[in-house]
């Protein structure tokens, strides 16, 4: 079993969300089971088959989230000196050499990982070629889109 680092605060989301889906979600899915069973036949009872579809898929994240969580490597990047090189859980600012914008990128694990928010996966083609840089170092990315130059700015460990 190989261990998947994960930041403090993506620990705690899935925490949340582990709370989430077993204090709320499952009673409800429980509930719809019982309410469905009573119509009786359950061959033909769409809302049973429905609502046993969605206690699978919920039992099914509930194994998913506590696997991670029996995996997770809690890497506080705070409690790292910074020594001026992007690790995983650092937030990189850098300058997109082809239309000069900036864009502030964290490093984080794969469950937290989120484009749209910045949030970008230690191992995908991004967080792969920024890992082990420093300020003023260029990089090149290739991207889905094309190759993408960037000039690293700034890194934190917050």
């Amino acid at each position: 079993m190989e261990k998947e680092p994960i930041t403090i605060l993506g620990l705690k989301k899935l925490k949340d969300e582990l709370e989430e889906l077993k204090n709320l979600k499952r009673p409800k899915i429980v509930a719809a089971i019982a309410e469905a069973r009573s119509h009786g036949d359950l061959k033909e009872n769409a809302e049973y088959h429905a609502a046993k579809e969605q206690q699978a898929q919920l039992e099914s994240r509930v194994i998913s989230i506590n696997d991670i969580i029996a995996r997770a490597n809690v890497i506080d990047v705070t409690k790292i000196e910074n020594q001026g090189t992007v690790i995983f859980g650092s937030t990189v600012t850098v300058q997109n050499l082809e239309n000069n914008e900036k864009i502030k990128f964290k490093i984080v694990g794969q469950d937290e990982a989120d484009a749209s928010k910045n949030l970008i996966y230690f191992k995908s083609p991004i967080g792969k070629s920024l890992i082990g840089k420093k300020v003023k170092d260029m990089v090149s990315v290739n991207t889905p889109s094309g190759e993408k130059n960037f000039e690293i700015l700034n890194i934190q460990y917050i």
